[in-house]
């Protein structure tokens, strides 16, 4: 680099050159290649209960990719004869109910039963960014240092509710590796219940005492798709507000009609910090589990499911072919822009597309 202060004008002024800027990255650093693993990679190693590749594969499952889609169905499709032997529980509450709390102490008295426990945290996505937290696994202290327990914080992507049809592909996959217990957590009170209701055998509802109206704010359609409601930090000085609260949901489960399996769902007050009447919460959960076993809703269920999940797969895929299509993809903007203008409804404006869509798919035939 040239120095005016060294032309000979400047008698007396001397400026050094300086040492060559040092390179950003090492040079004798050797970029390591990302191993490729085929299908019969991933399930070898799941069916031996590798963590790492079970995680792999759920990575491989959330992925938008079309390529890793068509790998992640095959190995979901390899894994499923070694699936369908967990109990799959579904636990919900409104936000601060201490759900990631509960969980922890509910996974150790899982896991000191001598169980293997997989925890599917949904957690949910920004609807401006699209970005998620994911912070479930740091509020399961406890849990997320046992050796048989698998915590897996995913993303609800926008979908439906918070709860993608991924998280049911996920619980074939934990099953195959050997977890017989799988804790699914929901985002909070909201559509996502209905999808989470529709993927486990158990639905437990937790609560809060002592926020005034107990009742108040809590969804019927939530209280029905309940199989157990319990009524968390019931410790200290909110014991009374917790049993007052028990008492008040018990009366109003008497209002509602028999539920379909025949079991009329409990309500326990319990504390998940101090770790109270966690036994008495989990004797319920195997007290139901015998009970629509005994009378063939078990399986029952579990058959309606799988065919709901059909559906809901068959429009998924109706969805993205529709979006996905070139012509709807090019007129979708004009469209718009015509709704905001007030020249065409709303209702005339989606008959136009799907006219266009299935004219297209005719042709194709």
């Amino acid at each position: 680099m040239h120095h005016p202060e060294n032309d000979e004008q400047y008698k007396g002024l001397k400026v050094n050159e300086g040492v060559t800027d040092a390179p950003i990255v090492n040079p004798y650093m050797q970029r390591r290649k990302r191993p490729v693993y085929t299908v019969d990679d991933y399930v070898s190693a799941i069916l031996k209960g590798d963590v790492t590749m079970l995680s792999r594969a759920v990575t491989l499952i959330e992925s938008s990719r079309p390529e890793h889609h068509a790998m992640a169905q095959e190995v979901i499709e390899k894994c499923l004869p070694y699936t369908g032997n967990s109990v799959r529980i579904g636990i919900t509450g409104v936000p601060g109910a201490g759900k990631s709390t509960s969980i922890d102490a509910f996974g150790m008295h899982v896991l000191n039963q001598g169980r293997k426990l997989a925890v599917l945290a949904i957690d949910p996505s920004s609807e401006r960014t699209k970005g998620s937290i994911l912070g479930d696994k740091t509020r399961m202290e406890t849990l997320s240092r046992e050796k048989n327990a698998f915590i897996r914080p995913s993303p609800s992507a926008g979908s439906l509710g918070g709860v993608a049809r991924k998280t049911r592909e996920t619980i074939v996959l934990c099953e195959a590796a050997g977890f017989d217990t799988i804790f699914v957590e929901t985002v909070g009170v909201g559509q996502s219940e209905t999808a989470v209701h529709s993927m486990v055998d158990f639905f437990l509802l937790i609560q809060l005492a002592g926020t005034g109206d107990e009742l108040q704010g809590i969804k019927r359609g939530i209280m029905e798709m309940a199989d157990g409601i319990v009524i968390n930090k019931a410790d200290g000085d909110n014991i009374d507000k917790a049993n007052l609260a028990a008492s008040h949901f018990r009366n109003a489960l008497h209002l509602f009609p028999p539920t379909e399996s025949g079991w009329f769902p409990k309500v326990i007050t319990y504390s998940g910090y101090y770790a109270l009447n966690i036994d008495k919460v989990w004797e319920m959960i195997d007290e139901y589990l015998d009970y629509v076993k005994g009378n063939g809703y078990f399986h029952h269920k579990r058959q309606q499911q799988a065919k709901y999940w059909m559906y809901e797969s068959i429009n998924e895929a109706l969805t993205n072919s529709f979006y996905n299509n070139p012509k709807i993809r090019a007129l979708l903007p004009r469209i718009e822009a015509d709704i905001l203008e007030d020249r065409i409804s709303s209702f005339m404006a989606s008959a136009k597309l799907l006219d266009l869509y299935f004219a297209e798919k005719g042709g194709d035939q």
